[in-house]
């Protein structure tokens, strides 16, 4: 028998009456987020953090998620190129094509292989 009592149920919801930071519950209903443009540096990370949940999911190669590494720290740097001369900006336009290129590679091949 246990001796561990519950005085509230566990619930997704957060609890108001505790005090300090906790976890949030984000409701996104299980439907997976639409690929969104690659028009700021907080959706070039998030590629990254995409790129490393399916490498720990193995749903991509080591070398892919390198590349996709690569490909991100390369357009983080153009971003800052761009802040101080705009003139780079096709250049930094051009990379981010080719970054969504893979990206959009990558979701065809992981879908492939789980067979939907």
């Amino acid at each position: 028998m246990s001796t561990r009592q519950h005085k509230q149920p566990l619930s997704a919801a957060p609890n108001p009456s505790r005090s300090g930071p906790g976890l949030r519950v984000i409701r996104g209903e299980g439907q997976r987020r639409p690929d969104e443009p690659l028009t700021s540096r907080d959706a070039v990370a998030r590629v990254l953090m995409e790129a490393g949940a399916d490498l720990l999911l193995r749903r991509i190669s080591p070398d892919r998620a390198e590349e996709i590494e690569r490909q991100v720290d390369r357009a983080l740097e153009l971003f800052d190129r761009v802040d101080d001369n705009p003139l780079v900006m096709p250049v930094l336009r051009r990379h981010l094509d080719a970054l969504e290129a893979l990206m959009r590679e990558t979701r065809e091949r992981r879908t492939a292989r789980r067979g939907g």
